[in-house]
C-alpha cells in the first residue's frame, strides 16, 4: 500500500466534502430535495461514464454484479443522499456535515460485527465521546421536547449517517471484486432513477415551476462532479486500501470544514454548543479510529543448567 498516495486521496476528498455541504444549500435554494438528488446522481454517474468509455472498460454490468449494484443505489444514493439531503432543508450546512460525519461511529459498531474489526477500549470511549457530542448538538430542542423541523432534520440526517456506515462496511466487503469506477457509476445511475421517481411522485408541483440561479447551476455541478464522482470514487478506493473504521479518521476535517465554510460563506452562526458537540463527536472519531498496538509479552525461559 503507497501511503502518500492514500493521504493524498483523503485529503482531496476532505477538501471537496468539507465545502460540499455550502452547495447543496445553494442548491436547495431553488431545487426540491429529491429531485436535486437525482440530478447530482445522474450528473455524477455521466461523468463516471465517460471516464470508461475513454478507458475502453466494459461498461454494462455482469450478472452477478446487479444484486450488489442494486443493492448499493439503494443504501447509499436513496439511504444516504436522498434522506441528508431532505434533511438539510431544516438544519444547516455546517451542523449537517458534523451530524453526517457521525458515520464513523456506527461503521465502528457495525465493522465488529461484519468486517471482524474488533471494538477495543478506545473505540467504546470513542463512542461515548460521540454520542456525548450528538446531543450538545441536538441538546436544545430535546431540552425543550420542541419537535420543530429542524429537530427533525437533524433526526433525518443521522439516520442518513447510519445508511452511509452500511454502504461502507457492504463495500469494502464487496468492493474488491467488482471495478470501482463501473461499480460506483451503476450504483449512482440506479439511485438516480429512484430518486427521480420520488421526486416526481413527490415533488412534480415544486419541480414544474424551478427557475435556475448562475450560483445553483454552477453549486451543482460542484456537488455533480466532485462532491459525487469523483470523491465517491477516490473514497471507495481509500476502503479498499486500509480498514473501514481506520479510513474514518480522515474524515474529521470534513464536518470542522463544514462549519467553517457555512460561516464564512452562508453566515450561519456556530454556537457553543455546537462548537463543543463538533470538538467532541472529532475526538469520539479519533478514539474509534486509532488502533493501539499492544506490546508482545515478554516470553521467560529458563536457563538450562551448566
Amino acid at each position: 500500500m503507497n501511503k502518500f498516495k492514500v493521504i493524498s486521496m483523503i485529503a482531496i476528498i476532505s477538501l471537496i466534502w468539507g465545502y460540499l455541504w455550502v452547495t447543496v444549500k445553494f442548491c436547495l435554494e431553488d431545487i426540491p430535495p429529491f429531485f436535486y438528488t437525482s440530478l447530482r446522481l445522474f450528473i455524477g454517474s455521466f461523468v463516471l461514464f465517460l471516464v470508461l468509455l475513454v478507458k475502453g472498460k466494459n461498461l454494462l454490468p455482469q450478472k452477478h454484479e446487479w444484486a450488489p449494484f442494486f443493492s448499493l443505489s439503494l443504501l447509499m444514493c436513496v439511504g444516504y443522499y436522498a434522506l441528508s439531503t431532505y434533511g438539510m432543508q431544516f438544519v444547516d450546512s455546517g451542523i449537517s456535515s458534523v451530524l453526517v460525519y457521525t458515520m464513523p461511529i456506527f461503521v465502528s459498531i457495525l465493522a465488529h460485527f461484519f468486517l471482524n474489526e474488533h471494538l477495543t477500549l478506545n473505540k467504546v470511549i470513542g463512542l461515548i465521546i460521540g454520542a456525548v457530542g450528538l446531543l450538545l448538538i441536538i441538546g436544545p430542542q430535546l431540552l425543550h421536547l420542541s419537535w420543530n423541523l429542524s429537530l427533525v432534520g437533524e433526526i433525518i440526517i443521522i439516520i442518513s449517517a447510519f445508511f452511509w456506515a452500511c454502504t461502507n462496511l457492504y463495500t469494502k466487503k464487496i468492493g474488491q471484486n467488482h471495478d470501482k469506477l463501473k461499480m460506483t457509476m451503476w450504483q449512482m445511475l440506479l439511485g438516480g432513477v429512484w430518486a427521480m421517481l420520488i421526486a416526481l411522485a413527490s415533488e412534480h408541483k415544486e419541480i414544474s415551476t424551478i427557475t435556475l440561479s448562475n450560483t445553483s447551476i454552477l453549486a451543482l455541478l460542484y456537488s455533480g462532479v466532485l462532491g459525487t464522482a469523483v470523491a465517491f470514487v477516490g473514497w471507495n478506493w481509500v476502503l479498499g486500501k486500509v480498514q473501514a473504521s481506520v479510513a474514518s479518521i480522515a474524515l474529521m476535517s470534513v464536518p470542522l470544514l463544514g462549519l467553517f465554510f457555512g460561516w464564512l460563506q452562508l453566515g450561519e452562526k456556530i454556537t457553543s454548543n455546537v462548537i463543543a458537540g463538533a470538538a467532541l463527536v472529532c475526538l469520539g472519531i479519533l478514539f474509534t479510529s486509532i488502533q493501539i498496538k499492544r506490546k508482545k509479552p515478554i516470553k521467560i525461559t529458563a536457563k538450562k543448567p551448566a
